[in-house]
């Protein structure tokens, strides 16, 4: 990529949003300057609305005026363009096709079940309904230590694009735990060591949430929009 591919770089992000880390994260393992903008979700920015007018939302990367969407897209839009930058960082998918298939799966896969569960055990969900959603969640954690096995990251010995996809969920745990009163590190013990080496990146240690401030959000969310 030519020397121009590292101008006018924008993010568009919000609070607490694993995903918009997601973003934050690539592009700090990538050392790429750019513009963070905090979006209000409740009102949206007319920037948001143009660069993002299907769906509306975040995060939205920017990159010499021409819209990003959808995280896992980012990230790997960002890996690509940023290929061969001064610093050498590490790509984030790996070169080999089946290496990287897996790690669009696992990646997807944080999506389609991680989340999903993680999302129904905060919300307005109790009893049978929360215990399931607690149940799913363990499993799907388990599911990715297998994956995981005795590798450092989910890249092997290189943090990437699985790595990047999971590690914001971690500072989401301590409100999964609160609300759902239960220990992961007690279920998922490999997974916590997994999370405390990533937090040793810089890359994540400055984008992560502190755990307690994500729960304090939360609980003020519920109140003001999920609770009668």
């Amino acid at each position: 990529m030519g020397d121009n591919s590292n101008n006018n770089v924008v993010l568009l992000g919000s609070g607490f949003s694993m995903f918009g880390m997601r973003a934050r994260i690539a592009l700090e393992e990538k050392e790429i300057k750019y513009e963070y903008k905090e979006e209000d979700l409740i009102n949206k920015s007319s920037l948001l609305l143009e660069m993002n007018p299907v769906q509306k939302k975040i995060p939205v990367l920017i990159h010499n005026g021409r819209p990003i969407c959808e995280s896992l897209i980012i990230v790997e839009y960002i890996d690509m363009v940023w290929n061969n930058n001064n610093n050498n960082a590490p790509m984030l998918l790996p070169f080999d096709p089946y290496d990287k298939a897996q790690a669009r799966f696992w990646a997807d896969f944080v999506d389609q079940k991680v989340y999903h569960f993680s999302r129904r055990i905060w919300t307005n969900s109790k009893g049978d309904e929360q215990e399931l959603a607690k149940k799913g969640f363990i499993e799907s954690l388990k599911q990715l230590e297998e994956f995981l096995g005795d590798k450092p990251y989910f890249g092997g010995e290189q943090f990437g694009f699985v790595d990047v996809a999971l590690i914001p969920f971690y500072c989401w745990f301590y409100t999964y735990e609160m609300f759902g009163n239960f220990k992961l590190e007690t279920f998922c013990p490999n997974i916590i060591s997994w999370a405390n080496r990533c937090m040793k990146r810089k890359s994540v240690s400055i984008t992560l949430a502190d755990g307690k401030e994500v729960y304090e959000s939360v609980l003020d969310y519920k109140n003001k929009f999920l609770m009668d």
